[in-house]
């Protein structure tokens, strides 16, 4: 066991530490990532995101349902699980007949679950919760100034660590809560410079340190309609966080290009600015039905009130959103002793009314999934490696807006494996 043990946590570093080094090679580009704590990884695990992240009425002893803390019931009184998952993105970002492709990848999360008591389930995990990275320029002639060029470059965003609990309050009943601690760095580069030698250029480099408190609590209630037949239902609520942020303002002047420039006429240090980030309630509730373990059928819906979004006492370009998703998955018998039988079969869609609002239109999103979970004959349990394959679209052209296609390629790995069983001797 400890051998299984040691090999599932090798192999998800392993997959951390590769998608570090793609990352730090390749960054995120998406300008909507400029407004607000950027783009929300509004994804589940590699399993349920197969599902395109269908996750509120789902719960399994073989895999970790972060979204819904309460799922973590499922779990096996003697087992553990263990689950990680890294992505490659490749995404076309479209302005009028300007396509710039990017292609970058990143961990998605790694995390564990494991047993108590017979009523009580644990799981930790680690994974990001925004991303941010843009690079944009823009050219105006201003008045009195004649041409005028401004640089805007983003990077960072939030990650959580989170220790979640769940408790079976009756049959089929079961109540949880994850409590995440978030911590990130905003960088925010600015710089204007004039065509004419007259003025000062002007270089600000604004960077926040955040890190704070967050809880997501749920409900999920399983029960059988008939033999054979499951319905889950699950509800998810997510409070208001108030994050501690602390800025460091530096604002140079200098003449001259940019790159060359070595010394500065004037430099501007603060770093005693503190304020808050409030990462506003969010609402969810979810939907499943289940056919003899093969046939699973899911749909969720989320609101989160964007609208309310503050930031060192400012609001963005942000609006109330709601996130509809369905899925479902396939198993032709998943306790055959034929291979090609316990092979999972997965897909579904999410759309959005997106949160992002540019040059005052909303930014919509909408993507599908498919996705096949592979069963690993090595293990004596239900460990797999999932792969998944997802097409979205952020924003429209046809508005004048940008629009960015992405194409995601998940590989998951769970492991679900004996954690302690008490030895009988006759």
């Amino acid at each position: 066991m400890f051998r299984k043990l040691s090999i599932v946590l090798l192999s998800g570093w392993m997959m951390m530490a590769l998608a570090n080094v793609s990352l730090a090679q390749n960054a995120i580009s998406n300008p909507y990532s400029s407004i607000g704590i950027g783009v929300v990884n509004k994804n589940s695990n590699g399993i349920l995101n197969g599902m395109s992240g269908t996750s509120y009425a789902m719960q399994s002893p073989y895999y970790v349902n972060f979204r819904n803390p309460a799922s973590y019931a499922a779990y096996d009184s003697l087992s553990f699980v263990a689950d990680a998952a890294a992505s490659i993105y490749v995404t076309d970002l479209a302005e009028g007949n300007v396509v710039q492709r990017n292609t970058y990848a990143r961990p998605d999360y790694i995390a564990i679950g494991l047993p108590v008591t017979h009523h009580w389930r644990t799981s930790v995990g680690i994974l990001p919760y925004s991303t941010i990275g843009y690079d944009m320029e823009e050219s105006r002639t201003e008045e009195n100034l004649n041409l005028v060029e401004y640089h805007y470059t983003g990077k960072g965003g939030l990650n959580q660590v989170y220790w979640g609990n769940a408790f079976k309050l009756c049959k089929g009943l079961s109540i949880g809560l994850n409590a995440s601690y978030m911590f990130g760095t905003f960088f925010n580069y600015r710089r204007t410079e004039f065509s004419e030698g007259y003025f000062y250029n002007t270089s600000v480099n604004d960077a926040f340190n955040v890190k704070g408190i967050h809880l997501t609590g749920g409900l999920q209630y399983m029960f059988n309609v008939k033999e054979d037949h499951q319905i889950g239902l699950g509800v998810v609520y997510s409070n208001t966080a108030y994050i501690w942020a602390k800025e460091n303002l530096l604002i140079n002047y200098y003449s001259g290009d940019y790159s060359s420039v070595t010394t500065y006429d004037t430099a501007l240090c603060d770093n005693t600015l503190r304020g808050n980030l409030y990462i506003p309630q969010a609402i969810g509730g979810g939907l499943s039905y289940t056919f003899k373990e093969k046939l699973t059928v899911a749909a969720d819906v989320t609101w989160q009130n964007w609208a309310k979004y503050k930031f060192m006492g400012q609001g963005d370009s942000l609006k109330n959103a709601i996130t509809t998703s369905i899925g479902v998955q396939f198993v032709p018998d998943p306790y055959s002793a034929k291979f090609m039988k316990r092979i999972a079969l997965r897909a579904g869609a999410r759309f959005s009314t997106g949160e992002f609002i540019f040059q005052n239109k909303p930014v919509t999103e909408f993507g599908v999934s498919l996705g096949v979970g592979i069963p690993l004959t090595t293990f004596t349990t239900h460990s797999s490696i999932n792969i998944l394959f997802e097409y979205g679209k952020l924003g429209t052209a046809s508005k004048n807006l940008l629009q960015q296609n992405y194409f995601k390629f998940t590989l998951c790995f769970t492991l679900q494996e004996k954690w302690y069983q008490r030895m009988k001797l006759d």
